[in-house]
């Protein structure tokens, strides 16, 4: 089962780069702070707000239950069940980073005349309900008549009309202001952090009669601490922490499985592959772009290193094998001279001598041979090489034109100018020119067809042609089927080496009578 999951995660993980990753999680990082000062902020501005509401329908049932009870109101008719449209519902006000705060709300004025009889007896017809309501909500509720007189609770017979809450509601119109709290004092060491701590709701309400307003209800609470809310909501927050870890242990997997674990593996791979066993290991689908194209990049690289590997170790194979045929007949002929130079006739010692020096002839001849090859192999492009091929071709035809072997040129006037030096073009048509002569061709011709990224030069003889059973080894150095003549094997792939270093292509290609190569010469720019 967590197989299949993790395949499936595999087929369906997005391309992420390395900045991406990285991004994302510092992102992340710099952003918890604000996110967390900014769910305190506003966990606490729901607080209030969640008061607010409470004093709102607290202050509707009073406010209803006073009009009933107000002398000279009418009797409540029958009425017909509410319908959708008659839900009215009285949305909170109150915003901490918006409502202005104002001070304390003061004591009442001394009144200058007497309170509304009316009131006075509805105030005590409510008295009851309204100290059951106090003692439940926790809320201070004040009634105060039609001139804003107080009948009922804190400050009886002071006079509220001053309060700008009191004349809204006396107005007609609901009102919710934020006050300071004066009698607040902080117990805990992280209250400050609390906007609303020191604050108090108060929700002012008019009480009507009929179309009158004869009165109003004052209503006051300190809304809900936000230590205390964060304590009774305990499990719904440690809920959102628990979801916030959770997505920093996802992004960590994210940089481990984009970046560290990829890096890891390669690492150990790496080390694997310098002694000289362990194989490249895949590129995980999971990984960055970056790491991605690492791991493509070190796949070639081992590739590469590999196949350099097997070369050089073919090469000095090969090199042993060529340099051991005219060492070992050096020293025979050496030894034979040491033991019996003196019973030896001159004609005989002139043979011996003459061995030695054909010998060393060789010798002589592979080591130039070897380090042509190392500096072909060694060669890189040349920038901004843009060459006529015309002039060299004719210059290397007229110089193998000689004792019955002719070579003739059919290039196109004007030939693309090609991106490889006039050296190269110029040694690879030697070799292969003098291949045809000793292969014991009479005739070759060199000609050229241009393509949109190349101009192919090639060169056809009307010799014996390549051995179907030597052409896989054709350009392997020190191949060569003329040995005994004292060829070396080493011009074809020394061509070769030249011009894959200007990213070109030497390659035998079949053909009806004779051999035929064709040379591929990338364009110049």
């Amino acid at each position: 089962m967590i197989g299949r999951f993790k395949a499936f995660v595999r087929s369906r993980w997005p391309s992420l780069r390395l900045r991406t990753i990285v991004l994302a999680v510092l992102i992340f990082t710099a952003a918890l702070p604000g996110v967390s000062a900014i769910f305190l902020r506003v966990y606490e501005n729901t607080l209030v707000r969640q008061t607010e509401a409470e004093l709102v329908a607290q202050g509707a049932a009073l406010a209803a239950a006073a009009e009933a009870a107000w002398p000279g109101a009418p009797a409540a008719p029958q009425l017909p069940p509410l319908q959708p449209a008659d839900y009215r519902p009285e949305p909170p006000s109150i915003d901490l980073s918006a409502t202005p705060v104002l001070p304390e709300r003061p004591r009442a004025a001394p009144a200058l005349t007497p309170a509304d009889p009316d009131a006075a007896v509805a105030a005590a017809a409510l008295a009851p309900l309204i100290r059951a309501t106090s003692r439940t909500t926790l809320a201070s509720i004040v009634l105060v008549d039609r001139s804003g007189r107080v009948v009922l609770g804190a400050d009886t017979g002071g006079d509220y009309a001053v309060l700008p809450e009191v004349r809204a509601a006396l107005g007609g119109a609901p009102e919710t202001v934020l006050r300071r709290n004066g009698a607040y004092r902080p117990r805990y060491s992280f209250e400050w952090l609390s906007r609303a701590s020191a604050l108090r709701i108060h929700h002012a309400r008019p009480v009507r009669v009929g179309d009158q307003v004869v009165g109003a209800l004052l209503l006051s609470r300190s809304p809900r601490a936000l230590f205390r809310g964060i304590y009774q909501d305990r499990g719904k927050i440690m809920l959102g922490v628990g979801a916030i870890f959770g997505l920093l242990v996802v992004l960590s997997g994210l940089v481990s499985r984009g970046v560290t674990r990829p890096i890891e593996a390669l690492s150990a791979a790496a080390r694997e592959v310098a002694h000289g066993h362990g194989a490249i290991p895949p590129t995980p689908q999971t990984a960055a772009v970056e790491i991605r194209t690492l791991y493509e990049d070190f796949a070639v690289m081992g590739e590469a290193i590999a196949r350099r590997s097997r070369y050089l170790r073919d090469f000095a194979a090969a090199v042993s094998h060529e340099f051991k045929t005219p060492l070992a007949g050096i020293r025979g002929a050496t030894e034979l001279l040491e033991d019996h130079h003196a019973d030896m006739s001159e004609a005989e010692r002139r043979r011996f001598l003459s061995a030695i020096s054909a010998d060393a002839a060789r010798l002589s001849q592979l080591v130039g041979r070897l380090l042509d090859l190392a500096r072909a192999d060694m060669a890189r492009p040349e920038a901004g090489v843009s060459i006529d091929v015309a002039p060299p071709v004719r210059r290397v035809a007229d110089a193998l034109t000689v004792g019955g072997f002719a070579v003739t040129v059919e290039l196109a006037e004007p030939a693309p100018r090609v991106s490889v030096p006039e050296a190269t073009i110029e040694a690879v048509l030697t070799a292969l020119l003098e291949n045809s002569r000793q292969a014991g061709a009479g005739r070759a011709v060199i000609a050229a067809r241009a393509t949109p990224e190349a101009l192919v030069l090639w060169v056809a003889d009307d010799g014996p042609g390549v051995p179907q059973a030597d052409r896989p080894r054709l350009f392997e150095p020190f191949f060569t089927s003329r040995r005994a003549e004292g060829g070396t094997g080493m011009g074809l792939a020394v061509a070769r080496s030249l011009l894959a270093a200007s990213h070109g292509r030497l390659e035998l290609v079949a053909s009806q009578a004779g051999a035929r190569f064709e040379a591929t010469l990338p364009r110049a720019q």
